[in-house]
């Protein structure tokens, strides 16, 4: 079994607080670099998963037009934009029945994508729908393209070809729903529980899931382990549902492990990833309007891209035949074989040299 201690996940994924703000401040520096220089910040992604850039600018007063009227998004709009999409990444999950494991790996792979993106680059919408994609795929839980586009109206094959572009990316993730789990079996023992405080166990460990779905939609994954995350939302389930004495708790893990981290110290880590939860907030629509217009001109001033705000998810049930589609409770489905899709014409723009 992989084991989070070795792996790219903890190796490579795992920041500081300031390493996330410099990411995703050089990622905003670039969009709006794209945008002095092309006028839009747009990028397409071709069928090969290669990158496809606006024509430069020749007109130099015209540019400077438009420039002066196109505003780059913020670097606090884009957290709000991704914000929005991120609690949508889990709506789509709920609708298409995915297990929580799926959610939570499309929403690392999401947050791991906006390290190195704008969402002035890149649109969301896109990117949400293919995290999802390639999160059925890397857990063995396949669902076709063609059926997740249908769910929201968009095009299967934007969510292929972004596909090339989301495989640079280290496709095994750890969520911190397995480590609560196995805290919760731990306890088993710990309270030497009786039939009574089983069910109460079991409400905890529901409880603490619900927590989790919660601290997933923050930036702590990006910051803590999966076993810290889990913690916490044990210990913030456990305030609403008293079930163990949790410092002795934590004293016991620890004192089992041979740490030399005192539990004061692991209690701030669980006081941070708590606040975390407290502040987040989950943008509405309406909040959302002024943002998506900004995005829409700084990808394309132009263009007539149409991306509509995912207000809500709604799947024509009689379409989509969830017990027809054995691949939503486990690995293999006939109903999805996978289809091959013929190149189409497609309008070339001037193409990155790197």
């Amino acid at each position: 079994m992989a084991d989070f201690l070795t792996s790219t996940h903890r190796a490579k994924w795992i920041f500081t607080p300031h390493d996330l703000k410099e990411k995703y401040k050089a990622a905003n520096h670039r969009a709006k670099q794209l945008l002095e220089k092309y006028g839009a910040t747009r990028v397409d992604v071709d069928l090969d998963g290669s990158l496809a850039y606006p024509e430069p600018q020749t007109d130099v007063k015209d540019n400077a037009e438009k420039h002066s009227r196109t505003k780059p998004l913020k670097i606090d709009e884009e957290q709000l934009l991704r914000a929005f999409y991120e609690f949508k990444i889990q709506d789509v999950c709920d609708a298409f029945k995915f297990p929580r494991k799926i959610q939570a790996t499309a929403l690392i792979y999401f947050k791991r994508f906006y390290l190195q993106w704008s969402v002035m680059e890149h649109h969301p919408k896109d990117i949400m729908l293919t995290c999802i994609y390639t999160a059925c795929k890397a857990e063995e839980n396949h669902v076709s393209a063609e059926e997740l586009g249908k769910g929201i109206d968009q095009d299967h094959q934007v969510i292929l070809n972004n596909e090339m572009i989301s495989l640079g990316f280290d496709l095994i993730v750890y969520s911190p729903y397995r480590s609560i789990d196995g805290f919760i079996n731990d306890m088993e023992d710990f309270i030497y529980s009786n039939n009574g405080q089983l069910q109460h166990l079991k409400d905890l460990q529901e409880t603490a899931k619900m927590v989790a779905d919660k601290t997933m939609r923050t930036e702590a994954p990006l910051l803590f382990s999966p076993g810290q995350l889990a913690l916490a939302a044990l210990r913030r389930a456990n305030e609403e549902y008293p079930v163990v004495n949790f410092e002795r708790y934590l004293n016991n893990v620890l004192s089992r492990q041979y740490s030399a981290r005192p539990v004061p110290e692991l209690t701030v880590y669980l006081d941070a990833i708590d606040q975390m939860v407290n502040n987040l907030v989950t943008p509405t629509a309406g909040d959302m309007k002024h943002i998506d217009r900004k995005l829409k001109y700084c990808r394309d001033p132009g263009s007539h891209e149409k991306y509509p705000l995912i207000l809500f998810v709604s799947f024509k049930y009689s379409e989509f035949d969830f017990n027809k589609h054995s691949c939503l409770t486990s690995g293999k489905c006939l109903n999805c074989s996978p289809i091959v899709y013929s190149n189409r014409s497609k309008k070339r723009k001037h193409r990155s040299k790197d």
